[in-house]
């Protein structure tokens, strides 16, 4: 039964200014825009942000909810930050644009830079908003943009139009030169400040694209800026390319790798209660049901396998898009939460296992990362095939590490078994290459049940979690206050595998001390199970023991760190 439930387990009103573009003292009428639209990727189709540019790297492509095609714009509005994405289009000047886009979520604006905007207030599906500007007498770039407000919750965007003709006359062709001497110039334990060169062009550079890695994270108009929402102790590679107004862009700058500093005794700032919901198996409940019964608002979503040549599948055989998976995804964050897709598990065709190299793993993590916009990813090690394989080990943090550097801002978690005094050989082999390959985790998150004995379901949890803390001082150099921050619990509700008990009061206890300890996370195996049938033993799609449904999805939800 171990090795069936273990494989199948473990948000006022702003007032814009609508100041005319057009110059004063302008004499030509304007001229009539064409029906074509200027914007580049206007549906996010491409599956990346560019040419748009989010403040905050609060940006994001998912696959759900769209209003056409497969790809919309996500903006992760926090409470400092409206989440604005732009996008720079060369322009003629003296000539009518009309601008349209649809929207989705509260209090969401459309409009031009220095000119007209439009807005509505809490749409409950896409919505249309569409206001029109004429350009000056001498204009030729408009940055269009779109936002939310302050800490009004993630807003959707899609099918962004800007109709009108194109700048330039369509002759420039030429592209800036190349950006140079591209250094550091700064860094804390979450962001990286960078200054390079100017480039040339022969009309005019109007931009300058920051990449990390393969994906482009910041635009920006001058010749430095700070990339923010990095994680602590974690390396990533730069380069900028110059964009002129007709679209052109250069080559890229001369690379440079800057490691962000070490965390100091506040952690990662990360914080998730996330059940485990498995749509393959057990009965799988609705989760906006769940949600709204519970509060919960993470879900980690079991699991990502090898469907065969390192392509990730839902088990191995779901489609990763377009399914009942993705149709919960999307019940899940129409609902205002979001999920964790879990890589592994105990049997099964894995990822980590079967793909050749960390190049290739980080390939597949990164088509799942891709298709659903993620914010964080959880891969879970068990078994003789990847846990207890310490090439394989190093194979998954360096997969980890390459993903964290190219997609800024992700967090990323490593599951894994424990005794009941802390991490095992395997346990502890896997930090101790974490902190040798730099690999930057956010989440160490040990399963404390399957234990092999023992009644103390609350005192085992403790003493491993403990144990834990204690494993990542002394590799990390970190204090407590920190290393408990990097920790996480994912337990077993009712009967464990090996018959071990957890009850609604013994896991109150355990998200009690999670509290009060300010862990990062807290999960468990799972909310297909979260349902009572005292005497039932131990099966998929009920604990085996007296309780209230969804009662610890309930409790869990009263997790914060």
């Amino acid at each position: 039964m171990r090795d069936t439930l273990r494989r199948s387990r473990r948000r006022l009103l702003a007032l814009l200014g609508t100041a005319a573009l057009a110059m004063a003292g302008a004499i030509a009428l304007p001229g009539t825009a064409q029906a074509a639209n200027v914007l580049t990727n206007p549906g996010f189709e491409s599956g990346s942000l560019s040419p748009w540019s989010c403040t905050g790297n609060l940006g994001s492509v998912v696959s759900s909810p769209v209003h056409g095609g497969s790809k919309a714009l996500a903006g992760a509005v926090s409470s400092s930050d409206t989440a604005q994405c732009s996008q720079t289009v060369a322009v003629q000047p003296n000539t009518a644009y009309s601008l349209s886009g649809w929207v989705r979520g509260s209090y969401v604006y459309l409009g031009v830079n220095g000119g007209s905007s439009t807005w509505t207030s809490s749409p409950s599906s896409y919505a249309q908003l569409t206001t029109s500007f004429t350009t000056g007498a001498s204009q030729t770039s408009a940055t269009i943009y779109v936002h939310g407000w302050y800490a009004q919750g993630t807003y959707y965007a899609d099918d962004i139009s800007l109709d009108g003709p194109g700048g330039g006359g369509g002759g420039d062709t030429q592209a800036p030169t190349a950006p140079t001497g591209l250094t550091s110039t700064g860094k804390t334990s979450s962001s990286v400040s960078l200054s390079w060169g100017a480039s040339t062009d022969n009309v005019g550079v109007t931009a300058y694209d920051i990449y990390s890695g393969g994906n482009q994270v910041l635009s920006v108009s001058g010749t430095s800026a700070t990339v923010s929402g990095l994680s602590s102790s974690t390396a990533y590679t730069f380069t900028v390319k110059a964009r002129d107004a007709a679209g052109n862009s250069s080559a890229a700058s001369n690379s440079v790798s800057v490691t962000t500093d070490a965390g100091t005794g506040g952690g990662t700032g990360f914080k998730q209660a996330a059940p485990y919901l498995y749509e393959g198996w057990g009965d799988p409940p609705s989760p906006s049901t769940v949600m709204s019964a519970t509060g919960i608002k993470w879900f980690t979503m079991a699991f990502v396998l090898d469907s065969g040549g390192c392509n990730p599948a839902w088990d191995g055989s779901r489609a990763l898009t377009g399914g009942v998976d993705q149709t919960a995804i999307n019940q899940i964050r129409a609902a205002g939460g979001d999920i964790v897709p879990s890589f592994g598990g105990w049997q099964g065709s894995k990822l980590g296992a079967n793909c050749s190299s960390a190049s290739a793993l980080a390939g597949a993590l990164q088509k799942v990362i891709s298709a659903y916009g993620l914010k964080a990813i959880d891969m879970d090690i068990e078994n003789t095939d990847e846990f207890e394989n310490e090439a394989v080990q190093a194979k998954i943090l360096t997969a980890l590490k390459t993903v964290k550097a190219n997609n800024p801002g992700l967090r990323t978690i490593v599951t894994f078994g424990t005794s009941t005094t802390g991490p095992t050989y395997y346990g502890n082999r896997l930090i101790e290459q974490a902190q040798s390959l730099n690999a930057g985790i956010d989440v160490f998150t040990i399963m404390p049940f399957d234990f092999g004995g023992g009644a103390d379901m609350y005192g085992n949890t403790v003493a491993a979690a403990e144990g834990l803390k204690t494993k990542l001082k002394s590799t990390f150099g970190w204090d407590d206050a920190t290393a408990y921050s990097h920790i996480g619990i994912s337990g077993m509700n009712g009967l464990s595998d090996q018959s071990e008990t957890t009850t609604p009061a013994i896991w109150t206890s355990i998200k009690d001390w999670s509290n009060s300890h300010h862990i990062a996370r807290l999960a468990f195996w799972s909310v297909n199970r979260d349902r009572g049938c005292a005497g039932g033993g131990v099966v998929s799609n009920c604990s085996g023991i007296s309780q209230n449904t969804w009662q610890f999805t309930s409790i869990t939800a009263g997790f914060t760190g």
